[in-house]
């Protein structure tokens, strides 16, 4: 199993964003020190205290240059929201200044500010988000690049550079909607899921038809992402974490909010998320994948998950809500890499 790290980067109104960026560069070269696979960046737009990243290849490009090792992804790029033509030469950039280390993580996106924002009906989004990544893979793999779409249409384009991987980085797919374990599947494409979107018997469901979907001969591949915070005991892990995870909670609710009552294809699951959004608790969110702890009964919570899932990829989110202070997150980090890692391999 491989383990990564997420972080979306949330602020809250006492935070620098500088402070922000400098602590995920300081975390990923400290992830690339530690054995971390891989570092995962989130792209969301105008609610700060979700997140300041705005674009994450930038940081990860940046972060490129401080490390040696470790893979860079995105988790996600909003396809919906750009370009593929720009997205293309952005995403190949930063796989070329990290010599190869680029996994190219895409989704639709969520929240209805993304969309306004961007002045793209969020209906479209699955079209869009379809093409988009056609077009991409396009771009990657012809000398010249001609697409004719519903939303996007230009012709003999030489786009460079080139990705380092050939034929192009690994894709991986945000699925949190039910068609789009289908539609992934179909693929034969990696995805990413969380069980904080989709509780864990739905989720298994889901993982099931992703399977069921998957080409003959190509192995299923599961990255899931988990709140972690290791620590000497349960109970100082609680007092270091469960303010910015409560925090994060109460944001997410009301980011989700306008999506509870629409009826728009794809997004059905987050009528049951704001509802499960509003009753949240720490021991809930422990219940559902939650892993706090010292490293011994951390190490017995990862076991649990990755045989209830089949997990590819376990995925720590270190700071979910932001509020924990940089070395405190530190070794949190050194603790999971020193301890709980080598017993999950």
């Amino acid at each position: 199993m491989r383990f990564g790290f997420f972080d979306q980067l949330p602020r809250a109104d006492w935070q620098s964003e500088s402070q922000r960026y400098e602590d995920i560069l300081a975390q990923i070269e400290l992830g690339d020190e530690l054995g971390l696979d891989t570092a995962w960046l989130g792209e969301l737009h105008f609610i700060p205290g979700i997140s300041c990243l705005p674009s994450p290849l930038m940081v990860l490009s940046a972060a490129a240059q401080r490390t040696k090792r470790i893979r860079l992804g995105t988790a996600v790029t909003l396809l919906p929201l750009h370009s593929p033509v720009k997205m293309a030469e952005d995403a190949a950039t930063a796989d070329v200044l990290s010599g190869g280390r680029l996994e190219f993580g895409v989704g639709r996106g969520a929240a209805p500010v993304y969309f306004s924002g961007y002045n793209v009906p969020q209906e479209e989004s699955r079209e869009r988000f379809e093409e988009c990544l056609d077009a991409i893979l396009k771009a990657w793999t012809s000398d010249k690049l001609t697409y004719q779409g519903k939303y996007y249409q230009v012709t003999d384009l030489t786009l460079t550079p080139k990705p380092v991987q050939k034929p192009y980085p690994p894709i991986r797919i945000a699925a949190n909607s039910p068609d789009t374990f289908i539609l992934a599947g179909k693929q034969g494409l990696p995805i990413f899921a969380s069980p904080l979107i989709n509780p864990p018997d739905k989720l298994r469901e889901y993982l099931a038809t992703h399977r069921d979907a998957l080409p003959a001969g190509v192995k299923q591949d599961i990255a899931l992402a988990f709140p972690v915070h290791v620590s000497d005991s349960r109970a100082q892990a609680r007092q270091e974490c469960e303010e910015s995870l409560m925090h994060f909670f109460e944001m997410a609710s009301e980011v989700v909010k306008p999506l509870a009552g629409a009826t728009i294809k794809g997004y059905e699951a987050y009528k049951q998320l704001r509802e499960r959004l509003e009753r949240v608790s720490y021991e809930g969110v422990e219940k559902i994948g939650g892993i706090f702890g010292d490293p011994a009964y951390c190490i017995e919570r990862v076991k649990a998950l990755q045989e209830e899932f089949q997990t590819t990829e376990f995925i720590c989110y270190f700071n979910q809500g932001g509020l924990v202070d940089h070395a405190t997150v530190r070794r949190s980090m050194e603790l999971f890499a020193d301890k709980v890692m080598p017993a999950c391999r």
